[in-house]
């Protein structure tokens, strides 16, 4: 997964708001009285969140499974990005806040891998320190169904045209994504295509609730990502915030 998807991520995403994304997160840290401090990124990407973050003056750590995207994170005195997994990886450090954006979580497809990951964030968090992160919703996805959707994307070396056709299994709370990309390098006037498969994973309130209990963490509260809405049948994405 991403072996071939992250050489073109940061075009793929280049419509998205991390800024206002980043703003969100420090408008609930800031409800913590978390107004600095040290932060820990589970599924940091290419850095986007983190170098922001460094910028308010935050001191973040990110971890990211591909060493393609750590590769492309840009340098921050307070900001620090290495390659590894986020259900493993052990920082010698403990941490204010543990966080994780872009449904990283939802990318935890199994329940060993989901709570050793909810297990790994509980040790690396201070007393009273808290777990933020977002998901795909379950009552949503079984509302709203995934469907396919095709999507095009340029900029000045590459044309991209993504294909994502969703195969919906429901027994298990997953989806597997199958996407096909088209690419065209306008500079090399070369064209490929690949294939690759996402699984993504969905859960219920409950569900979250039961994962905390086990790792020490409590729920402090869920609502709709960046509108802040009590989640419905409609809210595709959710987050949570909980407190060791």
């Amino acid at each position: 997964m991403f072996s071939n998807y992250s050489k073109y991520y940061d075009l793929l995403y280049q419509d998205k708001n991390y800024k206002k994304e980043t703003d969100y997160l420090i408008n609930i840290l800031k409800k913590y009285k978390i107004s600095s401090g040290n932060l820990l990124e589970f599924g940091s990407g290419t850095g986007k969140h983190g170098y922001l973050l460094a910028e308010k003056g935050y001191n973040v750590n990110g971890i990211e499974l591909s060493a393609e995207m750590v590769s492309k994170s840009k340098a921050h005195p307070k900001f620090t990005c290495k390659q590894g997994d986020i259900a493993k990886v052990k920082v010698k450090q403990s941490f204010d806040v543990v966080f994780s954006l872009f449904h990283v979580i939802s990318y935890q497809t199994n329940n060993n891998q989901i709570n050793a990951v909810f297990n790994n964030a509980s040790k690396h968090l201070k007393k009273e320190g808290l777990f933020i992160f977002d998901f795909w919703y379950s009552p949503a996805v079984y509302n709203l169904k995934p469907s396919v959707r095709v999507k095009r994307f340029q900029n000045k070396q590459f044309k991209i045209i993504r294909v994502a056709e969703p195969e919906n299994l429901s027994d298990k709370n997953l989806v597997n994504i199958n996407y096909t990309f088209f690419i065209n390098d306008l500079v090399k006037d070369t064209q490929i295509s690949f294939k690759e498969t996402h699984t993504m994973r969905h859960f219920s309130l409950p569900e979250i609730d039961l994962l905390a209990e086990m790792n020490g963490l409590k729920c402090l509260e869920s609502h709709e990502f960046l509108s802040k809405k009590k989640p419905s049948e409609e809210t595709w994405g959710v987050c949570v915030v909980l407190k060791k």
